[in-house]
């Protein structure tokens, strides 16, 4: 059946520049470049092109420039380009529509409609270079109240501490499974949250057990497929997550298909090679609270009572009433992962349509959690499409304690968001377990770009703290005195509980 749609991309070739080295030919994992030997000539086929960047990056003499085919359908806004390309792909296919990465849509940022106040004559700024300004985070319950007690003319704690994640930097790697990504991915993960004093979560892939050396810097999930979970893995981390949703997919499983599946991934993942590694849809032990207060109490039994346990939910729209009772069911940390969350691989119609945006999922669990007097009792961390140390800063003073990063990690390592991660073939060698494409990925140039992003970005948070005349991040948390908003209706002003900017 001959195909009814046009390719996404144009590749242009600049013949005077090209020296026919082939290296464009090699770079491609799509197979869109390839030798015509008899013309002495490299030609392409356009419609393979995923606009990975890829050639164009490793091109020598640059003599390759990708653009978007120009070619448009007669003009309607209701009947996008998108949506017919879509309907095309279906009526060829009889599949539904796999996507990579979060939600690319224009109307889920409320980040950009939201800005930080500063200090100015009354309230002075801090210079972050000659005073210091504390972003160290604490993750895990805390107590009503501290009591003290004096013991050999020393003042000691006497409340007992539950566990708690110390993170230098509020910033944390965000969950992100073997199978998805290759070992080398994660140990670059892993070294980068070592030296920068974070940490990483492994996703529902299990740990590669090379990697338990850094345990003391990563978070261990267990999931509804429960893969790789064992008692040496649970107590391999430094804490653990209960993964219930995602937010690229929220109230569905997930599905890693065979062809990933290697001898690594499977003794990993503990299921055979070459088999799809199939997540269900809910967890078969949690119907209710009552069973995720079971789960939660259970692993903490298995490791001691010596890690805080997070249960990570997809933001939806009673994600407040949900996140009350994760905390009553003894959750030290509540996870919220927003629509615009990425994934290697999910339907295209549920991660554009289903969930809400982070910015409030995280103001309404906020506000729910104190009105209801329980806010110490739990953390808060969100994730889902956290570009920047700006964000990162307002999330903070919506009321996250921290922030996940997924994609922007893949991006500090050469991903471009060609929202191909399913295929497995990502020229990259980042969404990939092919040995030969994923020894691209050098894990040391990885973790020393993964340490700079890191590092970058938390002397971006030290220096807008200044700005606002606030010395420790604790100051900020949860003040939205902080922040205004611009061009925002009055319910989604109430929803995010800030005022309008000139207020």
């Amino acid at each position: 059946m001959k195909s009814y749609l046009e390719p996404e991309f144009i590749i242009e070739r600049d013949d005077e520049k090209c020296t026919r080295c082939k290296i464009c030919i090699e770079q491609c994992t799509y197979g869109v470049h390839y030798y015509n030997s008899k013309n002495n000539i490299v030609r392409s086929r356009d419609e393979n092109c995923v606009n990975c960047h890829r050639c164009v990056v490793f091109c020598p003499t640059k003599a390759i420039t990708i653009r978007r085919n120009p070619t448009q359908y007669t003009e309607n806004w209701h009947w996008t380009k998108e949506v017919i390309t879509d309907i095309k792909k279906q009526a060829e296919t009889g599949r539904a529509i796999l996507t990579g990465m979060g939600c690319d849509k224009p109307y889920y940022t409320y980040w950009d409609k939201i800005l930080l106040n500063a200090s100015q004559v009354t309230n002075p700024s801090i210079d972050p270079l000659r005073e210091p300004i504390e972003i160290r985070t604490y993750l895990g319950a805390k107590p009503d109240k501290l009591e003290l007690e004096m013991k050999n003319n020393d003042i000691e704690l006497k409340t007992k501490l539950t566990p708690q994640l110390c993170a230098e930097t509020p910033i944390l790697f965000a969950a992100i499974s073997l199978g998805a990504v290759n070992f080398n991915v994660h140990l670059a993960l892993a070294r980068a949250a070592a030296e920068c004093g974070t940490f990483m979560n492994c996703g529902e892939g299990g740990l590669d057990k090379r990697l338990y050396q850094y345990g003391d810097h990563i978070i261990v999930q267990v999931a509804s497929g429960r893969f790789g979970v064992s008692p040496e893995y649970l107590n391999a981390g430094a804490a653990i997550e209960i993964k219930i949703g995602q937010g690229a997919k929220p109230g569905i499983g997930g599905h890693l298909p065979g062809e990933k599946v290697t001898q690594e991934i499977a003794q990993t993942r503990m299921i055979p090679v070459g088999t799809d590694a199939l997540s269900p849809a809910p967890h078969h032990d949690i119907y209710s609270i009552e069973d995720l207060r079971q789960l939660i109490y259970a692993l903490k039994e298995a490791t001691d009572y010596t890690k805080p346990v997070a249960v990570k939910i997809a933001a939806v729209h009673n994600c407040a009433a949900i996140a009350s009772g994760m905390v009553r069911a003894g959750a030290d940390i509540i996870v919220l992962d927003g629509i615009r969350g990425a994934t290697g691989a999910a339907p295209k119609v549920i991660r554009d349509n289903v969930g809400i945006p982070i910015e409030l999922a995280l103001a309404s669990v906020d506000q729910r959690l104190r009105d209801e007097g329980i806010r110490n009792k739990a953390s808060i961390i969100v994730s889902g499409g956290i570009r920047n140390s700006a964000d990162i800063v307002k999330a903070i003073a919506l009321g996250a304690d921290a922030v996940y990063i997924g994609t922007a990690a893949l991006v500090a390592i050469g991903c471009t968001l060609c929202q191909k991660c399913y295929t497995g073939k990502c020229p990259w060698g980042i969404a990939t377990t092919d040995p030969r494409i994923a020894e691209r990925l050098d894990p040391d140039v990885a973790t020393k770009r993964l340490v700079n992003l890191l590092q970058a970005w938390s002397i971006e948070i030290k220096e807008m703290l200044g700005a606002m005349g606030i010395n420790a991040i604790e100051s900020l948390r949860g003040n939205r005195e902080q922040l205004r908003g611009v061009g925002l209706t009055e319910t989604e002003l109430k929803i995010l509980g800030i005022k309008m900017a000139g207020e």
